[in-house]
C-alpha cells in the first residue's frame, strides 16, 4: 500500500514539472517574438533618414510648401572653351624647302604683320633668279619685235602672219615673265632688286598676321620640306568663346543675348560677353550645337585659347520653377533640396529626403531649380530650415 502511494506521488511530481517547463518555454517564446518585432520595427528604414515632429519643426523654423513658379530672368548653363577665329591664328609655313639659316623671334614675342621671322637657304633659288633674268632679257627683244610688227601692220607694210606670230610670242613671254615675278614675290624677294644684279641664296619668312609667336617647331640648321609649318602666330585680341548648347535648350538661345563666363581653372574669374553666332549642325553624336560668343575684355585679362569656361546665357524672363535661396543647400560639390515624403510619416512625425537639383539665376530672393530626378507636381519641400536638415542628416550619417 505504501509502495502504491509513493508511485502515485512520483507521477504527480513529474506531471507538475512538465507543466512548469511548458509554461516557461511558452513565455520565453512570447518574449523573444516581442523583442524581435520591436527590433525589426526599430531597424525599419525611415524616409530619407530624417523625421521631425511638428513641435521640432516649429522650434527650428522649418517651413514646408510647394515649389513656386516665378517669372525670373532665366539662364541656360553651358560649358565651353576659349578660341580664336581662323583668321586670327596662322601657321607659318614655307613654300620652298631649304635649311633654316636664322630664326629671328622667340616664343611669346609680339610681332607685327610682315615682320621677319626666319631666313631659309635654298640653292634652287639661284636658278629661279637666273631663269627670271633670262626671261626678262628675252622679253625685251620680243617686246621690240612685237612693237615693230604692230607699226608695220598699222602702215599696211607688214604681213598679217608675221604680226600674229610676233603677238603670240609676245604674250607667251610676258606670261612667263609674270609667273617668275610672282614666284619671287611669294618667296619674299623683290624682282626689281634682281634686275639690278643682286642675286640672293636665301629668302625671308615673314609673319602673315600680327600677334604673339606660339610654339616654334624647328631649329636653326634644320632642313624643312615645302609646306612645313615651323611656328605659329596667334592674335588673342579677337578671342571668343565656343559654348556647347544641347538640343533641349537650343530654342531659347538667340544672337545678341548676354553671357556671363567663369574661368573654370582661374579661380572662377568672371567675364562677360554677347552671343554673335549659332552653328546650324550638331557636333558629332552629343546632340550639342556650338554657340559663339564675343568677349568683353576691357580689363585686359590674360585670356589664352583653350581655357575652359562655364557660362550662363541670359534668355530673358520666363515662368520657371523656383524656391527661396535658403531652401538650397550645397554638399560635396552638389546642390540639394529637402522634399517631404508623403504617406511615410510615423507617429505624427514628418519625413524628409534629399533631392539633387541644378540651379540657375537668382533674383528677388528666389533661385531657379531643376530637379535631377523628376518630382511630382504636388511635391512639398522645406522652404526654410534646409540648413538644419542638412546638419541633422550629416550628423546622423556620422553617428550611424
Amino acid at each position: 500500500m505504501k509502495i502504491q502511494k509513493y508511485k502515485y506521488f512520483t507521477i504527480a511530481l513529474l506531471l507538475a514539472a512538465g507543466l512548469t517547463s511548458c509554461t516557461g518555454n511558452s513565455a520565453k517564446k512570447e518574449a523573444d517574438t516581442k523583442e524581435n518585432k520591436e527590433s525589426a520595427e526599430a531597424e525599419k528604414p525611415k524616409p530619407g533618414g530624417l523625421e521631425l515632429t511638428p513641435e521640432q519643426m516649429q522650434t527650428v523654423g522649418i517651413v514646408t510648401g510647394p515649389i513656386a513658379q516665378k517669372n525670373l530672368d532665366s539662364v541656360i548653363k553651358a560649358n565651353g572653351q576659349l578660341a580664336v577665329p581662323p583668321q586670327n591664328k596662322a601657321d607659318v609655313s614655307i613654300l620652298s624647302g631649304g635649311i633654316i639659316a636664322h630664326i629671328s623671334v622667340i616664343e611669346g614675342q609680339q610681332v607685327r604683320r610682315g615682320q621677319l621671322l626666319a631666313t631659309i637657304k635654298n640653292q634652287d633659288l639661284i636658278k629661279i633668279q637666273q631663269d627670271y633674268l633670262a626671261a626678262k632679257n628675252n622679253f625685251t627683244y620680243v617686246d621690240a619685235e612685237y612693237n615693230r610688227q604692230k607699226q608695220l601692220q598699222a602702215a599696211g607694210a607688214g604681213t598679217g602672219k608675221s604680226f600674229q606670230s610676233a603677238e603670240a610670242t609676245y604674250n607667251a613671254e610676258r606670261s612667263r615673265l609674270t609667273a617668275y615675278e610672282s614666284q619671287l614675290r611669294q618667296l619674299g624677294i623683290s624682282p626689281g632688286s634682281i634686275s639690278g644684279g643682286k642675286i640672293v641664296s636665301q629668302f625671308p619668312v615673314l609673319s602673315p598676321i600680327g600677334g604673339t609667336v606660339g610654339q616654334i617647331t624647328a631649329n636653326t640648321g634644320a632642313f624643312v620640306q615645302p609646306g612645313t609649318s615651323i611656328m605659329e602666330v596667334v592674335d588673342n585680341s579677337k578671342i571668343h568663346c565656343d559654348l556647347t548648347v544641347f538640343e533641349k535648350d537650343l530654342m531659347h538661345v538667340k544672337v545678341g543675348q548676354k553671357v556671363s563666363f567663369q574661368l573654370t581653372n582661374q579661380e572662377n574669374q568672371l567675364i562677360t560677353g554677347t552671343i554673335n553666332g549659332i552653328n546650324k549642325s550638331f557636333e558629332n553624336e552629343s546632340k550639342g550645337v556650338t554657340v559663339h560668343a564675343v568677349i568683353n575684355n576691357k580689363e585686359q585679362k590674360n585670356l589664352i585659347p583653350g581655357m575652359y569656361v562655364t557660362a550662363l546665357i541670359s534668355t530673358g524672363s520666363r515662368l520657371t520653377s523656383a524656391v527661396p535661396v535658403d531652401a538650397v543647400v550645397r554638399a560635396e560639390g552638389k546642390q540639394y533640396i529637402f522634399v517631404v515624403v508623403p504617406g511615410e510619416s510615423t507617429g505624427g512625425k514628418v519625413g524628409f529626403k534629399k533631392a539633387e537639383v541644378t540651379t540657375g539665376v537668382t533674383e528677388l530672393g528666389f533661385i531657379q531649380i531643376r530637379p535631377v530626378d523628376e518630382l511630382p507636381a504636388s511635391a512639398k519641400v522645406a522652404l526654410k530650415g534646409a540648413f538644419y536638415l542638412q546638419s541633422k542628416a550629416t550628423g546622423g550619417a556620422e553617428e550611424e
